[in-house]
This record gives structure tokens, C-alpha cells and sequence, in this order.
């Protein structure tokens, strides 16, 4: 399930930034800063919400943005850098991301 910034459903064009990653045995310090680093992103212009999925120590978060520049601001932020420098040295044993154009959105309603 998503979960929508202000629980408001955006229409579309917007962007999804999709990051896979299976973690590594050395997760000192990761859960702090994936909850620092959700926090933080939820308070950039321009964040619409997120979906997360995690089994075992495969995981996929997929963050939607309002467009481009508001993901480039997001990569800019000090924290997130960092915890993009500790994720590659220790916590991630592999990951790709994927930036992609939501063109158009359907779901099932509950």
C-alpha cells in the first residue's frame, strides 16, 4: 500500500524512484538512518509518499516525487548523501535503482 504524503492520491505525470537492494550482514547503524532519511524526504517539496516491501534481506522502497527537480533537490541532502556513502560501504551487498515517469495510475479500491 502506498502511503500518501497528507494522504492526497497525486494525478499523474509524476516520478517513482524505485531502489532494490539485497542488505549485507553489516547493518550497524542502518535502521536509524532509514528512518532519519524517510522522515527527511517526507519534508521536501515535492515528495508525494512511498511503498516499501522488504523479505528477508531483499527489499524494494519505491518514493514518488512531484517531478525531477524535486528528487534532484532530495539528492542534495546532506543526510541522504551520507547514507547513500554508508549504504554502498557496508549496508547494501547489491542494489540498482530505477527512475521512471508515472504516466498513468490504477488500483482496486478496499
Amino acid at each position: 500500500m502506498i502511503h500518501w504524503h497528507n494522504d492526497l492520491e497525486p494525478e499523474p505525470p509524476f516520478i517513482a524512484s524505485t531502489f532494490n537492494y539485497y542488505l549485507s550482514d553489516d547493518l550497524d547503524g542502518y535502521v536509524e538512518y532509514d528512518e532519519l532519511t524517510l522522515e527527511l524526504a517526507k519534508k521536501t517539496e515535492g515528495f508525494l509518499g512511498y511503498e516499501s516491501f522488504k523479505s528477508g534481506n531483499r527489499g524494494t522502497f519505491i518514493s514518488y516525487w512531484k517531478d525531477m527537480k524535486s528528487i534532484e533537490e532530495w539528492s542534495k541532502n546532506p543526510i541522504h548523501i551520507e547514507a547513500k556513502k554508508r549504504g554502498i560501504a557496508r549496508w547494501y551487498a547489491y542494489y540498482h535503482s530505477v527512475i521512471s515517469e508515472v504516466k498513468r495510475f490504477h488500483k482496486k479500491r478496499a
